[in-house]
């Protein structure tokens, strides 16, 4: 069973830049694919970005290609988004997730059995 703990969210100005954590433990963390996904108010929870359990592979909606990165550090059991160049439509709850042996390109919410509690972000315009 892998517990995650968000933390990094915050109140950005449009333009400006977020570094999003997720800790990971309970498990074998680098088995794992971690998937960041965000849920405005409104809106179905959606796939920011992911990597594979092998660190190699990764995904990015399109919506974020080229602003944001998606890392981890097998070391520290963590999970990284950094988030620059933000955008107001980027304001949204972010959830960490994670699937044992997971690829970068499970982009559904259901393919993610654990998950965090959430970091809020808002972009200011």
């Amino acid at each position: 069973q892998v517990q995650l703990v968000e933390s990094g969210g915050g109140l950005v100005q449009a333009g400006g830049a977020l570094k999003l954590s997720c800790a990971a433990s309970g498990g074998t963390f680098n088995r794992y694919a971690m998937g960041w996904f965000r849920q405005a108010p409104g809106k179905e929870r959606a796939l920011v970005s992911a990597i594979a359990w092998g660190g190699i592979s990764t995904y990015y909606t399109d919506s974020v290609k080229g602003r944001f990165t998606i890392s981890r550090d097998n070391a520290k059991n963590t999970v990284y988004l950094q988030m620059s160049s933000l955008k107001p439509e980027d304001t949204a709850t972010y959830y960490c997730a994670a699937r044992q042996f997971g690829s970068a390109t499970m982009t559904t919410p259901s393919a993610y059995p654990y998950w965090g509690q959430g970091t809020q972000v808002t972009v200011s315009s």
